[in-house]
């Protein structure tokens, strides 16, 4: 068996922009293609052309799906009846969950006793059967390990898996489609990064679509794995698990796949804290009329607050979710902003 979650059709051979661009054929006409959304207030206090990406909008409310309906689509038929077992704060839950229930497969999710509950009821909602655990004392990896050599179902990675990797990454391959149907060429482009599969796969599809453009991670404070790692050239991990708002990028330490690709093709990392989080949800909501969770708005906090020298570029920035709890939508919007 492939190890770290490698999925079978992708063992032994690395990760590729055709790869992509199959995970884009299979996907297709399920996954939304969303949109490129500008706004002048943006562009305005940033002094850059700033293109949204707004995943939020995208089946099961993030960028999750995709990589998680082209992960389901290469089981093969006779394991589909077994199902599949899943790690997750909340929307790789959604996705995966919702991409069985096209399939037709069971799925079974292991998520934190305190996900938020708007993304364990939706979970549940989409037809797996969810399986708590205390993020602090319980190792998720090890009861999903043991559902799946209990049921024979397949193991589904969040972020270190080839194949969710390409399927994430076909929101690189659409924004840097969509910024050249407006004639423009992307400078910078910034994602919400956890483990870093969506941030590999977008990066890896800019590596071809887009080769002058720079990849930038965007990571909590106090959970700048990633940016860390690429730094020492190494894989680091995050001394605490639990303490961000930011709850959908709180990954103990980047996926050695999603890392072997970044530490090559990505620029600068950056962090923001809790608080300019929380602001880029309120902008989110009062300017763009989008609903973003905190997380997912990580991106667009880095850009509001100045975190990278952005002015005159063309920007690309990705709102990687919107599954939000409403009382933590209501403390973004409570809060005092400049």
């Amino acid at each position: 068996m492939p190890s770290d979650g490698e999925s079978a059709a992708y063992s032994g051979k690395a990760l590729s922009f055709l790869d992509i661009e199959a995970a884009a054929e299979r996907i297709r006409g399920e996954a939304l293609l969303t949109p490129v959304l500008r706004h002048p207030l943006l562009d305005e206090l940033t002094g850059a052309t700033v293109l949204i990406k707004p995943e939020n909008l995208q089946r099961s409310g993030s960028f999750k799906f995709r990589g998680a309906f082209n992960r389901l689509s290469l089981i093969p038929e006779n394991d589909r009846p077994n199902g599949v077992v899943a790690c997750s704060s909340g929307n790789h839950a959604q996705g995966v969950a919702a991409s069985a229930r096209l399939l037709g497969m069971p799925a079974t999710i292991v998520m934190p006793k305190n996900a938020p509950a708007i993304k364990l009821a939706r979970t549940r909602e989409f037809g797996a059967e969810v399986v708590t655990y205390d993020r602090e004392n319980e190792d998720r990896d090890a009861i999903a390990a043991r559902i799946g050599a209990e049921t024979g179902a397949t193991f589904v990675h969040p972020f270190n898996d080839p194949a969710v990797i390409a399927g994430q990454g076909t929101v690189g391959l659409e924004l840097a489609a969509q910024a050249t149907a407006l004639g423009l060429r992307l400078d910078d482009v910034l994602a919400c990064t956890g483990g870093g599969g969506l941030s590999s796969g977008i990066a890896l599809a800019l590596s071809h679509t887009a080769p002058s453009a720079t990849f930038h991670t965007v990571e909590p404070e106090l959970f700048d794995d990633y940016k860390r790692s690429l730094e020492a050239g190494v894989l680091l991990s995050n001394s605490r698990k639990t303490g961000s708002v930011c709850d959908a990028l709180l990954s103990e330490s980047p996926g050695n796949v999603g890392f072997s690709i970044l530490r090559q093709m990505a620029g600068q990392g950056v962090t923001v804290s809790d608080e300019e989080a929380l602001d880029a949800v309120a902008f989110a909501f009062r300017e763009l009329k989008l609903v973003v969770e905190p997380g997912g708005a990580a991106a667009l906090a880095a850009v509001l607050t100045g975190k990278l020298p952005l002015r005159g570029k063309v920007v690309g920035l990705v709102l990687t979710g919107g599954n939000i709890d409403m009382d933590m939508l209501l403390k973004a919007n409570s809060r005092q902003h400049p």
